[in-house]
């Protein structure tokens, strides 16, 4: 298992190497959303992603799913957003072993570990409504901040995954783009 310097340095390699933009920011640990939020350089023009890692109870659907940071998580909503019933946090083991991350440390970029392709990227649709979106690069004591345009049409596509976006409320629904 590669601590968490190692997974942040090969992350950053990543995005070097295909020669993506993104601004970087080295901070104290970021636990929760909250702490992200109060960041300095978290402004409007940019969402900073609640993500959370999900499965289904016989741990053989696993989902990475981005939400706006005040939208509520509610497990029924989004199994039902997802088709995918009885969701639930997934297992910190499973979060380890597949996306060599810890709890407070979940990003997407985590997904370049994930050779297998065997967790599905889920996006909240509002995640889209700003002209920028940060993440933590796998160590909660930094964050990347990318142009949406970049980090859906070339950091995601370099993972070699296609995400879903769902739209959360009354009436959940879910769309490819």
């Amino acid at each position: 298992m590669l601590d968490a310097n190692q997974v942040r340095n090969e992350i950053l390699a990543f995005l070097n190497g295909l020669a993506i933009p993104y601004e970087y920011h080295e901070h104290p640990k970021a636990h929760t959303i909250d702490d992200c939020l109060a960041m300095p350089f978290i402004t409007g023009d940019i969402t900073i992603c609640k993500n959370i890692f999900l499965c289904n109870r016989q741990q053989t659907n696993f989902f990475l799913l981005l939400l706006k940071p005040l939208t509520p998580f509610r497990t029924s909503v989004v199994s039902k957003a997802l088709g995918s019933s009885r969701l639930s946090f997934a297992p910190e083991e499973a979060l380890t072993e597949l996306l060599h991350l810890t709890s407070g440390s979940v990003s997407p970029l985590g997904l370049h570990f994930d050779k297998e392709h065997s967790i599905m990227l889920a996006a909240e649709k509002a995640v889209l409504d700003t002209p920028r979106i940060a993440f933590h690069p796998c160590d909660n004591s930094a964050t990347v901040i990318f142009t949406q345009e970049v980090f859906w049409q070339k950091v995601i596509p370099a993972l070699g995954i296609s995400p879903i976006f769902i739209t959360l409320g009354e009436n959940p629904t879910q769309e490819s783009v």
